[in-house]
């Protein structure tokens, strides 16, 4: 091999593993299965394996959590599950997971990243279950353990775009717990103490087309839990941020959702519509107001008690 092609080769791998270790962030940080495979409730047996690509997780062979941990000094009694989005069918766990994880570690705040199993996988069996079985389970979870990270296991929190801003208010609803799995976990309510959702949906009728044709098991999610027909007065307060050109996820249905909130009178909730942004409010590159969104989810966190003496 001539000098010239030992140095171009050298480099291939250099950006090769600078790349791998780049995607590969979020599985740096503490893993947190949250069932004995051999008795994992709502799985078929057939497939359990991981399909990962372009920093998205399509499949997940184990529901779990990775932990992100803020500094000692800075750590708030709070902790908050990042769900990520994805419309059902993957989850951008680099975007809507793990860079939203870090941000909440910037104010003290324990995050956690949940990957669960998605309503399209083969291995499942009720896709209109099973993923809301594993971020309840994610909370119960967390609550159990909150003496170990210093967490009050009454600020525990729920945070998610998209389909992530879904399943988020999907565990703050749920009719019932479905994570019971005959273990410790049991006794431990499932229900999270607060939700920020980033470009929710109600209902079905409130997604566009694109999305709501992608897969019946998506449809059958959906139509199973109408966020805004199943809010009462033990639903957990709520911050509620959009954009009002969002054409994928039609912003009446936040509005829908704070309606419900109002009217069965739970106390703290909040909703911000901002003019642009569209289906991409994330941390970054954001228009006008919609800039400030990171900033006004902190704030009503501090001003709902959550987070802060």
């Amino acid at each position: 091999m001539t000098r010239k092609l030992l140095i171009q080769a050298l480099l291939l791998v250099v950006s090769c593993l600078c790349a791998k270790a780049q995607q590969s962030d979020l599985f740096a940080h503490r893993r947190i299965n949250l069932y004995d495979i051999a008795a994992m409730p709502g799985a078929t047996g057939t497939d359990h394996r991981d399909s990962i690509a372009r920093n998205r997780i399509w499949r997940a062979d184990q529901p779990r959590l990775y932990e992100y941990l803020p500094g000692q000094e800075e750590r708030q009694r709070a902790a908050v599950i990042v769900i990520p989005g994805g419309g059902y069918i993957k989850q951008a766990y680099e975007t809507a997971g793990v860079s939203l994880a870090k941000w909440l570690n910037t104010f003290g705040v324990t995050a956690f990243v949940l990957l669960h199993r998605l309503p399209n996988q083969p291995d499942i069996t009720d896709p209109a279950t099973v993923p809301i079985m594993d971020a309840q389970r994610a909370v119960k979870w967390v609550r159990a353990h909150a003496a170990d990270y210093g967490i009050d296991p009454n600020k525990i929190g729920v945070m998610g775009c998209s389909a992530g801003a879904h399943m988020a208010a999907c565990t703050s609803v749920a009719p019932r717990d479905f994570s019971k799995c005959g273990d410790a976990l049991d006794t431990v309510s499932p229900r999270p103490d607060f939700a920020v959702l980033i470009s929710p949906v109600a209902c079905i009728a409130s997604v566009g087309l694109t999305w709501r044709n992608i897969n019946p098991a998506v449809q059958k999610i959906m139509t199973g839990y109408p966020i805004d027909s199943l809010i009462d007065s033990h639903t957990p307060p709520m911050l509620l941020l959009h954009a009002a050109n969002d054409r994928t996820a039609a912003p009446i249905g936040s509005v829908e959702i704070f309606k419900a909130l109002l009217k069965a009178g739970v106390a703290g909730s909040s909703l911000h519509l901002f003019p642009n942004g569209g289906h991409s409010i994330s941390l970054r590159s954001q228009p006008g107001s919609t800039a400030m969104w990171p900033q006004i989810a902190e704030e009503w966190m501090r001003e709902t008690g959550f987070v802060g003496d």
